[in-house]
């Protein structure tokens, strides 16, 4: 797993093929669930995708992020891979306006039907309930996650990073709503020194031309 501090309520750090390690805030839980591996279906611009739950453990680690809940089995490890696939086809649906599966709906749904994590008033003396929650119930949370954001009933829209060789998802919750990057630390920042240089090739390109015009007048 990539630790680091956490910078938003959702998101996750990501780390490139190259090393690069950058924050991505997708906008929603059940989106940072869907980019712990490969999105597939995106095609071959999405570089940076990989398998970050490879055993119980890794799902453990990414749980234990955001909630607190007992550790989990080869059971729970197969039910996250499965559900995972289920969001990200339903989200890479959404993102070019398309209607998803039914497969992968009913999947979502059936999870988001089981027990999720109860809310909880931290500063008790006791815990509530006669079990400690678990994973099982972490994963009908980020189901239900995604029932709320692909439903529309999350305030934001689907959207795909404007770069044109980045197709990472996430949910436009800005006020504007006019959110275009992945991240303006990655995608963002690199538009900016595009632009840059395209400038500074402009004015280079202008002086020859001035010059020649100057020389053809006199």
């Amino acid at each position: 797993m990539i630790a680091g501090e956490r910078l938003s309520e959702t998101g996750q750090w990501l780390e490139s093929r190259e090393g690069t390690r950058w924050w991505f805030d997708s906008g929603a839980l059940c989106l940072d669930f869907a980019y712990t591996g490969l999105m597939t279906g995106t095609g071959g611009a999405q570089a940076d995708g990989w398998e970050r739950l490879l055993n119980a453990a890794d799902l453990d680690d990414w749980l234990a992020e955001r909630y607190t809940v007992t550790a989990s089995g080869e059971r729970d490890l197969k039910d996250a891979h499965t559900l995972r696939e289920a969001i990200a086809h339903v989200a890479i649906a959404a993102s070019v306006d398309k209607d998803p599966l039914r497969r992968d709906v009913d999947i979502i749904n059936l999870y988001a039907a089981t027990p999720d994590l109860p809310p909880r008033l931290d500063g008790g003396s006791r815990q509530a309930g006669r079990t400690s929650p678990r994973a099982a119930q972490a994963l009908s949370t980020i189901a239900r996650d995604a029932v709320t954001v692909f439903n529309g009933e999350d305030a934001g829209t689907i959207r795909t990073c404007d770069a044109a060789d980045c197709d990472l998802i996430y949910l436009d919750i800005s006020r504007a709503g006019t959110r275009r990057w992945c991240s303006m630390q990655r995608c963002g920042n690199r538009h900016k020194v595009r632009q840059h240089r395209a400038r500074q090739r402009a004015k280079a390109a202008e002086k020859p031309s001035a010059a020649i015009a100057q020389t053809a007048d006199q």
